[in-house]
Order: structure tokens, then C-alpha cells, then sequence
């Protein structure tokens, strides 16, 4: 099939699908209560929906008054149930697949339900939506010239008791058409194994000599996968590679501290970043402009949504709203309730609003990963735009991090605690440290406020990690793949302590 014929047909459910989004963007808190109470109306006969009355519920008030908010732990004893085969509980369609996600490298599994019509009115709705925005916006895009290189878990599909769970990837990939595979690379068989070290070989091979037009995948792991190309080929960067390259659809992690990496290896101009915020649950927000990092909050995916103002949270205060009363610029805890049966769920995500006209956000951190032992109220992104920062003014660059606090001990004052591997460290450590410090305190007044004087905290404390550090502690810990994730901040020393003892 011809490009212009591809292009035209692509152009067609472009203009369809954006009057759709046109909807959502002109009443988007209608829009959002009339998919509330269409979940409800639809799950009222469930075991929930029983519980809860949902045949009564006419409106959002009575909806927040009656059922509760949960995270996983709340959700585990009826997921087990439906896991085991049991159905209507939660959802009145049957559950198929659970999308095994753990978040952190020793958090316990979490089943996260798919249902039929999340998977194709939210993820795969979502991969359209994004080729269209990506579309619109890059009219002489050339992807359909060549394939895209997608990068997922590792796992394969375990199915028992009539249900199914493995990576959310696993289940995506097992679930699309036959064509799909014509589009991507690598094949299905190479995106399934499960051996993440012998995968990543396989896929180079395979991969290297394809026509190559986009990449898809969360960019810690993309990265060593396309450092691995490059050292395989011998080329100086994927360009040379993949001269049709143009695109990179990225999400999972936060892109600010691979941003110099990728330009190394994509020294193109031209080449476009687009970032998206999806999950096991769902996927929620597109970026819609070129060269922004504001994402549209998609608001027809069955999802719900909710939002915890941080200041609040896990307090006796804490109460959540709902989108039409969120303001620009706080930092929210994303509740959701979705079209798989997850009623008032905590996420464990954290975002603040952009713009509210229409509804954009960016990703600022997760709930758990933060340090706030001395009420200095630390979250990701402010660690990551100083880290930033710091390594342009030094002229450094950081592959992997993490922090912890140092508790106060007697007369001993707090501190920061940093593992931090290099790829290109700076050449002076004291000064890197003066200037990480200063870089936190204009972006954080209440780590401004415990700095100052030393008055509560102490100067960070910074530690180089050895080459591979975190890869070889992953691995250690059986977490080699696509979507796991090193814990950025902490509240506690578990995670650190194991590194700095594997730091020789």
C-alpha cells in the first residue's frame, strides 16, 4: 500500500476521532460525569455495585459519599477472587487478563484487571489516538514507510483458571490483530521472551537491519537497548542506523535525565520526542504539541478521575475532587475508576496541572517516592530538574539515581543521602554538591527552608556508584526488563543501603 493511500486513510479517522476529542475538550467536566454515571449504571448488578447501591447514584456528591477510596491493597482479596475465575464481582463482563505490575523492585505483585473494554476503549484506543496527534501535528511524517521498534516487558502470558497475566505488553501484543506485527519490530516471538539479556541481543539483531521510523518504550531500558545497536554496528549514532527515524514515543519514567543521552545518539534536529503517561491501569494522557511536556488528559477512555491535593494526603484532611475543581501548578494524587472495574483507586502517581483549558498535566512523581522525613516535602521532579540543571553547568551526565534520607541521630542533623552513577562524571565532586544544593533550594522553598543554616539539614551527602551498579542490583533482584523501575527517592533506607553495599 502507497504512502499517499496510507496517508489518506490515516487522514480519515483523524478528522472522526478529533471530533470526538473536540467533545471532551469543550465540556470536558460533562463529558467526565456522563462517564461516571455510565460505569455505574453498567456495574450496578455487580457484587460492588450492589454493595454500594450504585442503582440509586445519580450524581458524583453521592457516588464520593458512598464508596471509598482504595489502593491495591484494598482491591487484592476481591482481584484474587476474580483471578481464581469468579465473575461479576467488580465488573460485569469477564475479567480475562491481570497486567502484573510491582512498581519497585521489591514491592509484592499487584494484579491489575483488563477487561475487554479497556483494552480496546483505553490502550488501544490511546496507540490511535497518539498516530493521529503525532499525524496532525508532522504532516510530512514518513512512519507508515517503515516500522516501529517497540520495547516491552519480558515476559510471557501465564494463564490459569481461565484468566491470564504476564506484562501489560505481553497482553497488549497477544491481543492484536495479525497485521499489527506487519508495522512493528521485533517480531512477537522476540518481544515475548522472557530472558531479558538474551532478548536484548535478539532484538538488535533483528532489529538492525529493518527500515526502522519510530521507537516506543520507557528510555531507561530503550537506551541500553539502543546503545547496544550502536556498539553492534559500529555507527556513531542511529541515524546512521535508521536513516527513515524520526520519531521516539516514550513513557513510564520521567525523560529529563536520559534528555543529553538521547541528543548524543540522535544528534537530528529534526527528530521529534512524543511523551505519554500510561499504566497497567489504564492509559490516561498524550502530549498533542510538538515540543512540549504538557500532556492532554484524555477524558473518553472509561476512566474517571479523581485527584488528592498532596498537601492533604494520607491525612485525616484528606478528601479527593474531582476535575472540575483542580487548580494550576498543586501537586495532585491521581484516584481513578475505570471501565476493568477499579472503583476510587489510588495509582500511586502524582501530577500538577498546566493548563486547564483544556486539561493538560505533567507527571511530577509517585506518591511513595518522595522524601519528607523532615518536612522538606521532596518529590522527583524537583530532584530531576536540579540533577539537570547541575549536570549542564558541569558538564556531567547521570545514567542512574537514588536518595534516601540520613536520620537524625542525637545532636546530629538530617540529611540528603545520593547514589549516583555517572557516565560522564564531574570533574569536581565538592563543586557538583554545592551546586545540586543550591539548585534544590530554588526549586523547593520547604528543602530551602530545613537547609537554611543548616537548621534542620545537613549538606547532601553524595556517593559515586560504580559502572552498572543499579543494572547488576536489578538483576540481582530478578528485574531485568521494560517496565521496572528504579526507585528514585525513598522515605527509607531499604533500598539504598543494599546498593551502597553492592557499591565496591
Amino acid at each position: 500500500m502507497s504512502i499517499p493511500i496510507v496517508n489518506s486513510i490515516a487522514s480519515w479517522f483523524l478528522k472522526k476521532r478529533f471530533h470526538q476529542i473536540e467533545l471532551f475538550l469543550k465540556y470536558p467536566n460533562e463529558v467526565q460525569n456522563e462517564l461516571l454515571l455510565n460505569l455505574i449504571e453498567y456495574a450496578k448488578d455487580t457484587e460492588i455495585g450492589k454493595e454500594h447501591d450504585f442503582a440509586s447514584i445519580k450524581n458524583y456528591r453521592t457516588f464520593a459519599e458512598r464508596v471509598p477510596i482504595k489502593n491495591y491493597d484494598g482491591w487484592q482479596n476481591v482481584i484474587e477472587r476474580s483471578r481464581q475465575g469468579e465473575g461479576n464481582i467488580f465488573w460485569p463482563t469477564p475479567i480475562k487478563w491481570f497486567a502484573k505490575s510491582s512498581g519497585t523492585t521489591r514491592a509484592k505483585s499487584k494484579f491489575i484487571p483488563v477487561s475487554e473494554e479497556s483494552l480496546e476503549d483505553c490502550h488501544y484506543a490511546a496507540s490511535k489516538d497518539l498516530l493521529c496527534m503525532y499525524l496532525n501535528n508532522n504532516e510530512d511524517a514518513q512512519l507508515f514507510t517503515g516500522k516501529s521498534l517497540r520495547l516491552g516487558g519480558s515476559k510471557q502470558l501465564y494463564k490459569e483458571n481461565g484468566t491470564a497475566y504476564g506484562d501489560l505488553s505481553a497482553i497488549l501484543i497477544d491481543n492484536m490483530p495479525f497485521w499489527a506485527e506487519f508495522s512493528s519490530t521485533p517480531s512477537n516471538k522476540v518481544s515475548l521472551m522472557s530472558d531479558w539479556e538474551y532478548k536484548m541481543q535478539a532484538i538488535v539483531d533483528e532489529t538492525r537491519n529493518e527500515n526502522v521510523t519510530s521507537l516506543a518504550g520507557v528510555p531507561s531500558w530503550m537506551l541500553v537497548l539502543l546503545n547496544n545497536v550502536l556498539e553492534t554496528t559500529g555507527k556513531k549514532n542511529l541515524h546512521e542506523v535508521w536513516p527513515n527515524l524520526e520519531v521516539y514515543f516514550h513513557g513510564g519514567v520521567s525523560f529529563t535525565p536520559y534528555t543529553d543521552q538521547y541528543k548524543n545518539i540522535l544528534p537530528n534536529k529534526n527528530f521529534k520526542y512524543y511523551e505519554i503517561y500510561n499504566a497497567s491501569e489504564g492509559f490516561f494522557a498524550i502530549q498533542d504539541q510538538n515540543n512540549s511536556k504538557d500532556l492532554l488528559l484524555m477524558l473518553d477512555y472509561g476512566i474517571f478521575y479523581e485527584f488528592i491535593p498532596m498537601n492533604i494526603y494520607a491525612t485525616s484532611e484528606e478528601k479527593a475532587i474531582p476535575l472540575s475543581e483542580v487548580e494550576l501548578h498543586q501537586n495532585y494524587a491521581v484516584i481513578i475508576t475505570t471501565n476493568a472495574g477499579l472503583w476510587r483507586y489510588k495509582i500511586g502517581d502524582t501530577v500538577r496541572f498546566t493548563s486547564l483549558s483544556p486539561y493538560r498535566i505533567r507527571v511530577s512523581g509517585r506518591t511513595k517516592h518522595h522524601i519528607n522525613v523532615f518536612g522538606e516535602e521532596l518529590i522527583i521532579e524537583n530532584a530531576e530538574n536540579a540533577l539537570k540543571t547541575v549536570c549542564n553547568q558541569t558538564n556531567s551526565e547521570i545514567v542512574e539515581y537514588t536518595a534516601a534520607p540520613i536520620f537524625m541521630q542525637g545532636k546530629e542533623k538530617g540529611a540528603h543521602e545520593w547514589l549516583i552513577e555517572f557516565k560522564s562524571p564531574p570533574s569536581d565532586m565538592n563543586t557538583f554538591n554545592d551546586l545540586f544544593d543550591d539548585a534544590l533550594k530554588s526549586l523547593n522553598s520547604d528543602y530551602e527552608a530545613k537547609r537554611y543554616n543548616n537548621m534542620t539539614l545537613n549538606r547532601p551527602t553524595i556517593h559515586i556508584a560504580r559502572k552498572n551498579l543499579f543494572y547488576d542490583w536489578l538483576k540481582q533482584n530478578n528485574k531485568l526488563g521494560g517496565q521496572h523501575k528504579i526507585p528514585r527517592l525513598s522515605n527509607t533506607r531499604e533500598y539504598i543501603d543494599e546498593l551502597l553495599t553492592l557499591n565496591t
